[in-house]
């Protein structure tokens, strides 16, 4: 690789998962990288553990904050304002009952994360994307965007916006140097499901047992392909699964 300074990826919760994982990848081709999220703590580690080989900014961030989204963008130091790759991972998945047993706040605390915020970022951002020769948003969506399953309710609803969202961004960015994917993920195992299991490890080793799912790194590398592709090509989807996991018939629910 060409000892040429790199250009900027900004990573939204970098705190763990797949965002941890991508600040991985991303920093380890020498690529500059901005890491957000709320753990303050982390993302300090994270960036020592990084920083021998790439320059790393970190700001704690709550993506649902516009105005905080706003601040740290706009006082980004001029080293870093060269962002040719914005992953917008941060979000979460609140519980898996049926619908008339969920909690409102869960409802409210996903669209607030997993839409709002990822809106609030990617506008934020759109400038400074749009000022490079070459640029990639990627969003993180899910195969809830495309595929309905009992308990998914407002996650699934939520991640199926990403992925319009991308295919709208797309549209208006067709014929600039901005690219849109939507990277649609199954079975993954990370904190994400002890967050949604409101940290049951019971809960959590009984979805993976026996199943070898996805792991943040499989994400990142996929992520470091998409934003590696060169200009003239977009991505427009991308769904993957573990081999483990696939479709089954429609449910069919018959009464007396």
């Amino acid at each position: 690789m060409s000892h040429q300074k790199l250009p900027t990826v900004f990573i939204t919760g970098a705190t763990s998962g797949f965002g941890q994982a991508a600040a991985r990848k991303f920093g380890q081709a020498g690529y500059q990288l901005v890491l957000t999220g709320r753990r303050i703590e982390r993302l300090n580690a994270l960036a020592d553990e990084l920083s021998p080989r790439c320059e790393v900014h970190v700001a704690q961030l709550d993506v649902r904050d516009a105005t905080q989204v706003s601040n740290v963008v706009d006082i980004l130091p001029e080293q870093f304002q060269n962002v040719e790759v914005l992953v917008n991972n941060a979000g979460l998945a609140l519980g898996a009952s049926p619908a008339d047993q969920a909690s409102l706040d869960d409802w409210h605390t996903m669209i607030d994360t997993n839409v709002t915020g990822l809106v609030n970022v990617t506008h934020a951002l759109i400038p400074l994307l749009l000022a490079q020769p070459k640029a990639s948003i990627i969003n993180l969506a899910s195969i809830a965007s495309n595929w309905c399953y009992p308990g998914a309710h407002v996650y699934g609803a939520s991640k199926a916006f990403v992925a319009q969202f991308s295919r709208n961004l797309r549209s208006d960015f067709a014929g600039t140097g901005v690219r849109v994917t939507s990277l649609e993920p199954g079975l993954s195992e990370s904190e994400f499901s002890l967050v949604r299991f409101n940290g049951d490890q019971d809960k959590y080793n009984q979805i993976y047992d026996n199943t070898n799912p996805l792991q943040p790194e499989d994400i990142a590398d996929i992520m470091f392909w998409i934003a590696e592709q060169p200009s003239h090509i977009n991505i427009n989807s991308l769904e993957v699964m573990p081999t483990s996991q696939a479709w089954d018939n429609f449910k069919v629910v018959k009464r007396k």
